[in-house]
């Protein structure tokens, strides 16, 4: 597995998302298996996308990339973690399905296997 940061602009505001292994441990102990995590968030295997995953997730992913990013400035500058009804508004500003499908491609990405199976 690798770090995977994907930016995207909402609002006028531009974001990161990070998918590592501390977003993983965090979706785990939420949803039990990335798996699990994934069926209620991929549209192609459910009817309707479950928004709390969703908002979960996100919010896990955008969390991260907002404390990397705060680990190198200054005290003052530091931002603020987002709480889940901020990720809510991010979300349908971007659109539940387009949030849905850069979430599950940005996992994806991330667990890509740099090794070749021997």
């Amino acid at each position: 597995m690798k770090d995977y940061k994907f930016d995207f602009n909402a609002n006028g505001k531009n974001y990161s998302l990070v998918f590592n292994l501390n977003v993983m441990q965090a979706i785990q102990e939420e949803y039990g298996t990335i798996q699990a995590w994934g069926a209620l968030t991929d549209r192609n295997s459910v009817d309707e996308i479950d928004a709390k995953a969703l908002i979960f997730g996100l919010k896990e992913m955008l969390n991260e990339a907002i404390d990397i990013a705060n680990e190198t400035r200054e005290p003052s500058a530091k931002e603020p973690f987002l709480n889940s009804k901020q990720v809510g508004r991010i979300i349908t500003q971007i659109g539940l399905k387009e949030s849905a499908e850069q979430l599950n491609q940005l996992i994806i990405e991330s667990t890509k296997s740099e090794e070749k199976n021997a």
